[in-house]
């Protein structure tokens, strides 16, 4: 089972569509999705570095990892409105880290808002899809894909995530495939 962890207070509308789209994809390789209680922001306070004004996504995984192995998930993905960045990084959509079993994703730069646009939900839940498929992709052995339409290709920029499909590419999705032992 592929869990979802909503950390902190987080719009329903995109988690919902996360959920729904993650568990359709990943039903083909018997995984089902769970969506767990929300989880406070606050004990990841020390993730938090007030210069930045960001919170350091490493810290999120190892709490995310414990969720999991208490509830017997095979992966889990935190979904946060908070800002996340990485040493030597300006920001982070997301992370994954595949031993821990754990990955995370923020909203918070995937909304159109945060570049000057109108809010726009469709577009928010697309690219919330996207970065989810992509972090879980990580947690599930894949590296990053050279082929720009293929949701494992790394994104420099926004515009990079809006061009990109929410799906594998064949070869990424082979992969994915012999990595979960599974015959497609």
């Amino acid at each position: 089972m592929i869990l979802i962890a909503p950390i902190g207070e987080v719009d329903e509308t995109p988690l919902k569509r996360v959920a729904d789209f993650v568990g359709a994809y990943y039903s083909r390789f018997g995984l089902s999705t769970g969506m767990l209680p929300e989880i406070p922001v606050e004990p990841f306070s020390r993730a938090f570095n007030p210069i930045r004004r960001q919170y350091l996504g490493r810290v999120f995984l190892p709490t995310l990892a414990n969720l999991r192995k208490r509830a017997g998930g095979t992966a889990i993905l935190g979904v946060t409105e908070v800002d996340l960045y990485e040493e030597g990084l300006n920001f982070i959509l997301g992370l994954a880290n595949p031993s821990l079993g754990a990955a995370v994703i923020s909203l918070h730069r995937l909304r159109p808002e945060f570049y000057g646009k109108g809010p726009d939900e469709e577009l928010l839940k697309e690219r919330a899809v996207k970065e989810a498929m992509h972090e879980l992709g990580h947690v599930f052995g894949l590296g990053h894909c050279p082929n720009p339409r293929c949701v494992m290709h790394f994104s420099n920029s926004i515009r990079d995530t809006d061009f990109k499909s929410p799906l594998y590419c064949p070869v990424c999705e082979e992969k994915l495939a012999k990595n979960l032992g599974v015959l497609v």
